[in-house]
């Protein structure tokens, strides 16, 4: 698993509410033998037109922010049903972290799984963040956020704004670290040692 202790990017804003895991990424991106090159589909319903050509209006194929790293999005980011493909997707593509008032449960968990950070900030400085990064469009160095999972802060640059954010320790930590369940296990390898050494003396036919 990636690790991640910070990103500085551009954030798009697309900022949209109830964005379901099946608008991230559509059903028929799955029916295939390999997860590789699975961003292409990232909300293919909005971004291709129907002969397959980019959709030029949608926000992510227009400068800058088909370069972004960071995305601002409405509550509810991640909603629906549990595919763990939509936050492949969007890694695929370049996205290290998600910014939204709220996000869908089993998707903020599957974030950090997938090397993205999901922050959940309230829902007035989303959009007063958003607001920014449209104004500033004309200027990639005034579109950019960073968001700092050690600290817990998002900071916009430019203006030196610092806004704080949490996350669920263990799988921040996981993040920071780029540990998965398994690797995190065995960070108590000696205490799993210990204790099945001990076990062998308690019950030696356990072991035969």
């Amino acid at each position: 698993m990636e690790s991640l202790q910070h990103v500085t990017g551009i954030a798009a804003p697309l900022m949209y509410a109830n964005v379901d895991t099946d608008q991230i990424i559509p059903t028929r991106f799955l029916a295939r033998l390999s997860e590789d090159g699975i961003g292409e589909g990232l909300f293919a319903e909005w971004a291709t037109c129907s002969d397959g050509s980019p959709q030029p209006d949608f926000l992510l194929n227009q400068a800058p922010w088909n370069r972004a790293s960071i995305l601002l999005a409405g509550p509810m980011f991640g909603c629906g049903s549990s595919r763990e493909a939509a936050p492949r997707a969007l890694r695929e593509r370049g996205f290290r972290a998600l910014i939204a008032p709220s996000f869908g449960d089993i998707f903020f968990s599957n974030c950090f799984r997938n090397g993205i950070v999901p922050v959940r900030l309230p829902a007035d400085t989303v959009l007063a963040l958003a607001e920014h990064m449209r104004r500033e469009r004309g200027d990639d160095g005034r579109c950019v956020l960073t968001v700092d999972l050690e600290q817990g802060t998002v900071t916009l640059p430019p203006t030196g704004e610092v806004h704080a954010f949490s996350v669920p320790p263990l799988l921040g930590r996981m993040l920071r670290e780029g540990l998965d369940e398994i690797a995190l296990t065995r960070t108590h390898q000696p205490a799993i040692d210990h204790y099945r050494l001990a076990d062998r003396e308690r019950r030696p036919w356990a072991y035969l």
